[in-house]
């Protein structure tokens, strides 16, 4: 068994690096994305917003919960993953065909004749992404963040570099498509030449039957999960104009930049962490707590900050033409405060073989929120209800998923709440007060943005010392000591 502090420095070590990933893959995507929506159309992002459902779907068909099978593995071997890799392979040219056949049908229900080149272009990425799975399910399994880094950042700007050419040549919607093609074929390759691995010419039943019995699970949630994260897009592409769903595409990508990706940031560092002590009951539920306990502190005031600086915020970012993305963008800021928190309880019962339970959690969240959607849709609410809906479904899955994980972990849903409230109190007031400040500043949205963020910080610091947060003292002894090895050297 794992020593203690071993454990803690392979976790920390990971986050350090699985973080440095987000700021600097992010980042630069982030950048990159500024510059083509100021280049580019609200339409052309629009029509990339329509094929995302059919993207994202595909993909979780073609991994099919083996990445999370073979990380969970505690001895897999060079059959399990040569297996995997040709079953990846064959499903994804199966799910391109489709796709080619069905991109008449997808352009005539959007009503936009474009679609059929997009769909059938941009689809090649599913194949390219196959090569890649079990060289990136290697590396996570190591926890060997540090390369996986180096190559997302390098893919990042080389692909970005790419688009942004294309779209100063006026390539338009076509410089999304190839800004991503490019990306995937570039992360492919660096993956698979820096692994050094080779599938055997070999392909197990009883691998694969292991494999999917744990897999097959969380393929039906990935698919449903993937489903109701992209529906909006389907719906708003579907009802309202491909400008309104290019604003939300934006305000979209823009607010999961921290949501979304610093929970999968932590996940996939903690997903092999704790999946090595899942035996270890007392100590497995004390660091499921304390990761979601600092998972809320990072993420609950930026998310918070985010809506506060709003309006300055997209104007400085993507100029007018733009301005009607700013509600969305604040709403769905709100909305992902607690996609990390939900999805670090479906992780636990990953964690702990529990796929069925994860599975359950998955149907019950996404009938509540059909539910929901379609009150929006029936009561004419637009896309502001749409995004309300997900909010009011976030809180029911917060409650839902909490007291199904605590058989796992023994961490109830009143216990989680009571450790979670006062960061979510701080940085709702800390956000308020940010806001108020915003209001009573006119003119240079630069310096009006500085301010906001500056006053945020100081008082959500200040505030969490006068509280005594835990978590506090957690991020500055992290920063201290990185700080303390990057002198030493």
């Amino acid at each position: 068994m794992e020593p203690q502090p071993s454990l803690k420095k392979k976790t920390i070590g990971g986050l350090v690096w699985s973080f440095g990933d987000l700021i600097g893959n992010q980042g630069i995507q982030f950048l990159i994305q500024i510059i083509l929506a100021r280049l580019l159309l609200p339409e052309h992002f629009g029509l990339i917003g329509m094929i995302l459902i059919f993207i994202a779907l595909s993909n979780s068909l073609v991994d099919s919960g083996f990445t999370q099978a073979l990380i969970r593995e505690r001895h897999a071997n060079q059959t399990d993953y040569s297996t995997v890799f040709y079953f990846n392979l064959v499903v994804s040219f199966l799910i391109y065909l489709i796709l080619f056949l069905a991109a008449p049908a997808i352009s005539r229900f959007f009503g936009e004749p474009q679609l059929v080149a997009l769909v059938r272009v941009l689809s090649i990425g599913i194949v390219i992404n196959a090569f890649a799975v079990i060289p990136k399910a290697m590396f996570a399994k190591e926890v060997n963040f540090k390369t996986q880094a180096k190559i997302n950042l390098s893919s990042s700007i080389l692909s970005g570099l790419f688009a942004v050419g294309l779209a100063l040549a006026g390539y338009g919607v076509w410089s999304l498509v190839l800004r991503q093609l490019s990306m995937n074929a570039i992360q492919s390759l660096l993956f698979t030449v820096t692994k050094k691995w080779v599938p055997s010419l070999v392909f197990s039943v009883s691998s694969f039957k292991r494999l999917f019995g744990f897999g097959w699970k969380l393929l039906v949630s990935g698919m449903i999960d993937t489903f109701y994260t992209n529906v909006y897009f389907l719906i708003i592409g579907r009802q309202y104009s491909a400008a309104q769903l290019g604003y939300y595409t934006n305000a979209s990508r823009f607010s999961e930049i921290v949501s979304q990706n610093l929970a999968a940031t932590i996940l996939r560092v903690t997903y092999p962490v704790l999946s090595s002590i899942q035996d270890e009951h007392e100590r497995l539920k004390q660091s499921y707590k304390n990761i979601t306990r600092l998972a809320a502190f990072l993420i609950f005031p930026v998310m918070v900050g985010m809506a506060a600086i709003g309006e300055p915020l997209v104007l400085l970012v993507f100029g007018e033409k733009w301005l009607p993305m700013v509600l969305y963008f604040q709403l769905l800021s709100i909305a992902g405060m607690l996609y990390p928190i939900l999805a670090l309880d479906l992780s636990i019962l990953q964690v702990k073989g529990r796929s069925d339970l994860y599975l359950y959690l998955e149907i019950i969240n996404k009938l509540s929120l059909t539910i929901l959607l379609f009150l929006a849709v029936w009561l004419e609410l637009g896309v502001i209800g749409l995004i309300g809906a997900a909010i009011l479904n976030t809180y029911f899955e917060f409650f839902v998923n909490s007291h199904v994980s605590k058989r796992e972990v023994a961490y109830p849903a009143m216990e989680k709440l009571g450790d979670l409230l006062p960061i979510y109190l701080i940085s709702f007031g800390m956000g308020a007060v940010a806001w108020l400040i915003g209001q009573q500043v006119e003119g240079n949205l630069l310096f009006q943005m500085v301010l906001q963020v500056t006053a945020g910080i100081f008082i959500y610091i200040a505030v969490c010392r006068i509280a005594n947060i835990a978590e506090l003292r957690t991020v500055y002894g992290l920063m201290t000591s990185v700080l303390t090895k990057k002198n030493k050297r």
